[in-house]
């Protein structure tokens, strides 16, 4: 994620040329957008933060191509993080191309402004249950708004859903959502409109793999079809949907050729912050507690992601009965719930890895 990003020029095997383009979407903060030609289709993938740093790398990035904004046919979004979607208000005034989204992001695209309120307000409430002091509630809410304050509602073109049974008049099929040569996968965890794209030998898998972290989460009570459960169960179909690729393009990293090593690296590492978590609740801790125990100090936009982060660990080991609340008559009047192990630590572990499938062993980061 560093300013080593590199423009390049890839071919898939059925032909269409793909074009990387590095922006500097935030400060010190780098991403990949992707133009990929083929027949009559030019699809811009991802469309940066819409900083004015982020704008002007995408707009030389399509110079170098030697593709101008006006050539574009679609613009496709992997998800509806502002890194990736934040580009799309500046990019709508400067070409034709369809915007096209899946169908549980388009509220945060096209109706940001009510998303922003409503989403705020859900992440005040889980702020609230995580026992952070009000002065620390307070600072990790404007950073949300702040980071967001730069985008505004652009309206979409076209979704990406599944078809209802028998409904074969839709432009995305039951089986396989569909463009002209590229295909759909739904993956949601890290973002609910996650989605992979396919074309030829090549997948574009927007942040569900990212090299040496662990992609963020957030718990359900924030946002449904994110956290944890959802994230495990998208990482088994996108391997198993990009059995025959040859290479994986990222949000933020070089191109991944041996996607499963990748995969079993991030269960890995979702392990380690699990078994600190587990290790953490020999004694009754809130999700502030907890996070200070698996990730220590942080500060910064950070510190709503670990937080984040946190509650969505804690979430998926409440709901599979590995801990317990232990002060219900607290919680009943408003007070942040305080969770403990309800089994022994080897237990919980042994369960975790036989439910996400890996050993661990590996060095992670934030």
């Amino acid at each position: 994620m560093s300013e080593s990003l590199t423009f390049a020029l890839f071919e898939t095997s059925g032909g269409a040329k793909i074009h990387r383009l590095p922006l500097e979407v935030f400060p010190n903060f780098w991403a990949y957008v992707y133009i990929v030609q083929k027949d009559e289709y030019c699809v811009l993938i991802d469309a940066g933060s819409g900083t004015d740093n982020s704008h002007e790398n995408l707009l030389d990035g399509l110079k170098q191509a030697g593709i101008r904004s006006s050539d574009l046919t679609h613009i496709l979004l992997t998800h509806a993080h502002i890194d990736h979607y934040g580009g799309l208000s500046k990019l709508r005034s400067i070409t034709n191309a369809k915007i096209g989204v899946h169908e549980l992001d388009v509220q945060t695209v096209a109706y940001h402004e009510a998303r922003l309120a409503l989403i705020g307000r859900r992440l005040a409430s889980f702020l609230a249950e995580t026992g952070l002091a009000e002065e620390t509630r307070e600072h990790v809410l404007n950073m949300y708004r702040f980071s967001k304050a730069i985008y505004q509602s652009t309206p979409v073109d076209f979704t990406l859903r599944h078809a209802l049974s028998g409904n074969q008049g839709s432009a995305f099929g039951a089986l396989n959502m569909q463009l002209g040569p590229f295909e759909f996968i739904h993956l949601p965890g890290h973002c609910p409109g996650h989605i992979a794209i396919r074309i030829d030998d090549v997948v574009f898998c927007g942040d569900m793999v990212v090299e040496g972290v662990t992609p963020h989460l957030s718990p359900e009570s924030i946002n449904p079809y994110s956290g944890l459960d959802h994230y495990l169960e998208s990482l088994s179909r996108l391997q198993d949907w990009s059995k025959e690729a040859s290479l994986i393009f990222n949000g933020h990293d070089e191109v991944i050729t041996d996607l499963p090593a990748q995969i079993q690296l991030t269960k890995q590492n979702i392990i380690r912050r699990l078994r600190k978590a587990v290790e953490a609740l020999s004694e009754p801790l809130n999700i502030a507690e907890v996070c200070q125990a698996v990730y220590g100090e942080t500060g910064g936009y950070n510190q709503m992601l670990v937080v984040e982060k946190t509650g969505a660990y804690v979430e998926y080991l409440y709901e599979h009965g590995m801990i317990e609340i232990v002060n219900a008559s607290e919680v009943e009047q408003g007070k942040p719930a305080r969770y403990w192990k309800l089994q022994e630590e080897h237990m919980i572990l042994e369960e975790l890895e036989r439910k996400i499938g890996t050993s661990t062993g590996t060095q992670v980061h934030t």
